[in-house]
């Protein structure tokens, strides 16, 4: 337990954080002055700031040799531009803070995924669950705080969660030294000359990148549907439960199948969750489909970490920020296709996503 204490209090503290500010920064934005659009260009600019900046730290995390000094550094930046939310007012400002928040908090849960999983000795799934109940307690937090002081308040739980995030680091168990010819591995893409990691990522962007329209417009069609808020908001309830149950299952489960057949169950939960979303919006049908989250979501992950886990340890912080990347344009470019097939078909738009995970079937096959 020794291990695995350090590690759960940090994704708890960089949760909490994440949990407090994603469903809250337009929010934030907006009661800094920003019209629409100003909100849109800041939120669409850390996206692509992000994608920038996670490789290139985790680049430097694996040149270092010490990941824990990256992520400290990351943690205690992210942290210092999040007060700004909170502080300053104005799209240059903010438009500033956002940039300098995205590009030092992109690497964090990558970096701590990977001293995670080469420190061992401990249950990586279980620890991870902390995060997600974590993550939950953070939105509800900030929900109490919004609704008593403004939305801007929450921006200080970001922060709060970051300084805590690079408190913990240091506290990380210290990764195995290396050989000094290991110290420097190669270019920012090394990862790629791996085939486990050209196996992985299009698998990953597949599956993950099917939850698209779930995340950008399930609650509008639902809504539209006749479901109530808090009929949505039970939905999304019951899919994070089960992400937490599927973790805390996830070190038998991950014994049991291995990364392929992980892998391969949570495209076969996706063709299933996303082609029956698409046709039906019963409540009560809908809440078993949510509760298949756990395999499309927490399954594909786990294999994503135990296949990551098995790449060389001088590639880890690369592997695994270039994966997040990956994964995240997929998702940016999935969201973006999905709000036109959304206009075009409704709920339709979902029988697309479930096409998504028929492709990532024969690349989990591929997964030795």
């Amino acid at each position: 337990m020794s291990q695995a204490r350090p590690f759960a209090l940090a994704f708890a503290a960089q949760f909490l954080g994440f949990g407090a500010a994603l469903p809250f920064l337009p929010a934030i934005l907006a009661a800094g002055g920003l019209t629409p659009g100003e909100v849109g260009t800041v939120l669409a600019a850390g996206s692509v700031i992000r994608l920038l900046s996670a490789p290139l730290l985790g680049q430097w995390a694996d040149r270092t040799g010490d990941v824990r000094r990256v992520l400290f550094a990351a943690a205690l930046v992210a942290g210092l531009a999040a007060l700004g939310f909170g502080l300053l007012a104005g799209f240059a400002l903010l438009l500033a803070v956002q940039l300098l928040h995205a590009a030092a908090a992109a690497p964090v849960m990558p970096l701590t995924d990977a001293l995670a999983l080469r420190a061992g000795g401990f249950d990586y799934a279980r620890v991870r669950a902390v995060g997600s109940v974590a993550f939950i307690a953070g939105a509800v937090l900030a929900g109490f705080l919004a609704d008593a002081t403004g939305p801007r308040a929450t921006a200080f739980l970001l922060a709060g969660g970051m300084f805590a995030t690079a408190l913990a680091a240091p506290r990380l168990p210290r990764p195995p030294p290396r050989p000094p010819g290991e110290a420097q591995s190669g270019p920012l893409w090394a990862p790629w000359r791996e085939a486990g990691f050209r196996r992985l990522l299009p698998l990953s962007a597949a599956v993950q990148g099917s939850h698209a329209v779930l995340y950008g417009f399930s609650a509008i069609h639902w809504q539209a549907s006749g479901l109530s808020p808090g009929q949505v908001g039970l939905l999304w309830a019951v899919g994070v439960v089960a992400e937490i149950l599927l973790f805390l299952k996830g070190g038998a489960l991950t014994a049991m199948l291995g990364k392929r057949g992980l892998a391969l169950l949570a495209a076969g939960a996706g063709v299933v969750r996303w082609g029956a979303t698409a046709v039906v919006t019963d409540f009560w049908v809908l809440l078993p489909l949510q509760a298949l989250h756990g395999l499309t979501f927490g399954a594909m992950h786990l294999a994503a970490m135990r296949a990551l886990l098995e790449l060389p340890a001088p590639l880890a912080a690369r592997a695994q920020t270039l994966h997040v990347a990956g994964v995240g344009a997929a998702m940016g470019s999935l969201t973006f296709a999905g709000g036109w097939l959304y206009a075009g078909v409704g709920g339709l738009a979902f029988w697309a996503m479930a096409a998504l995970c028929v492709l990532a079937l024969p690349l989990a096959a591929r997964l030795r």
